[in-house]
Parts: structure tokens; sequence; C-alpha cells
């Protein structure tokens, strides 16, 4: 599905890997304060390996993990948890995979942006587009706290709670105190 561009898939969301609809794609992103150009990765502070894995892919174009080594001039273990970092960080993106004649397949990766641009043309405002994230995990969930939400979509506890309250306000969702935190479920 990745390499015909209907889902964006990578290790987005906890570092785990994980499809994202390019549906809420721009609303995850803008969480990121980036504009969505390819290029945007270069307003972060980045690690030198990082940097230097993130303009490889974007002078290059896509790559396989497995052909990483021969373009970014670091240790291939320092390159694997590069590239991983940055797939949390929505720089890179799967753009599918690489057979190779021995072992498992390699990921083939890609700037995010550049792959997925025309999803992130236009981005909300930070606080709309996590209070939309919000009420999806509503969606799958009895309850959860504001930890689990900045957990699952990233960002500060605090954000997340905003979030949840703002759908507390507009009647989507209800809230409770569970001893020395809050939860909150979808309303029925």
């Amino acid at each position: 599905m990745p390499e015909q561009r209907l889902v964006c898939a990578g290790k987005h969301l906890g570092g785990r890997a994980s499809l994202v609809s390019l549906r809420v794609l721009s609303d995850l992103y803008s969480l990121t304060g980036r504009s969505g150009r390819p290029d945007d990765f270069r307003e972060e502070e980045l690690s030198p390996v990082e940097r230097d894995v993130a303009e490889a892919l974007l002078g290059g174009g896509p790559a396989s993990t497995a052909e990483l080594p021969d373009l970014v001039p670091h240790e291939r273990k320092r390159i694997a948890a590069a590239a991983g970092r940055l797939q949390r960080r929505l720089v890179l993106t799967a753009a599918g995979n690489q057979e190779r004649d021995r072992g498992w397949p390699s990921v083939v990766l890609d700037v995010l942006p550049r792959r997925y641009g025309e999803a992130l043309r236009e981005l909300p405002e930070a606080d709309d587009a996590r209070a939309r994230l919000a009420a999806i995990v509503l969606r799958f969930v009895d309850e959860l706290s504001g930890a689990d939400l900045a957990a699952a979509i990233g960002g500060r506890r605090r954000e997340a709670e905003a979030a949840l309250d703002r759908l507390v306000e507009q009647g989507a969702a209800s809230s409770h105190d569970a001893g020395d935190f809050r939860l909150w479920s979808k309303k029925a």
C-alpha cells in the first residue's frame, strides 16, 4: 500500500510500525510545526547523523535501509537509529520494500513531505488537528487519559488534555476524575 501511496507507512506513532490514513496525515503532520515542504526538516534541530540521512534521501531520492550506509558516511547502527528517529518525527516515511538476494527485504525510505505533498498542502492549526486526532482515538477506546493520548499522537500531556477538554466542550466526550488523573470517554 505505501508503494501506491494509498497510506502513509512507517514508524511514525510511538516508534512502532504503523499505517496512517492520508485523510488524517495533515492533522498529524501539523503537530510537527513544520511547513510541509520536502526540505522543512532543515528548520529542525537534528543530530549530524539524522541530518546526513535526511539530506541523502532529499537529494538522491528514495533508498533502502540496506543502501543508506553507502550514501551516508556513518556507522550502520547509527544510521538505522537515526532513520527510526526521523520516522517518529515525520521527516521520513516507508515507501515500500526492496527484495534482497539474502535475508529479509529492506524498507525503502523517502522524505515524507515529498512523498505525500498533496496530503500536506493545507495544514490545519495544531490545536484543531490535535482535537480531531483525539476524537479519532476516542472512537476506538472506552476511555483514555491525557498521557495516553500524548503517547498515541505525540506531544505533551497538557496539550492532549486541552484537546480532550475541547471535545467535552463540543459535547463529543465526557470526563471524570480517576484519583490522581482524569479520564475521558466518548459520548454514547
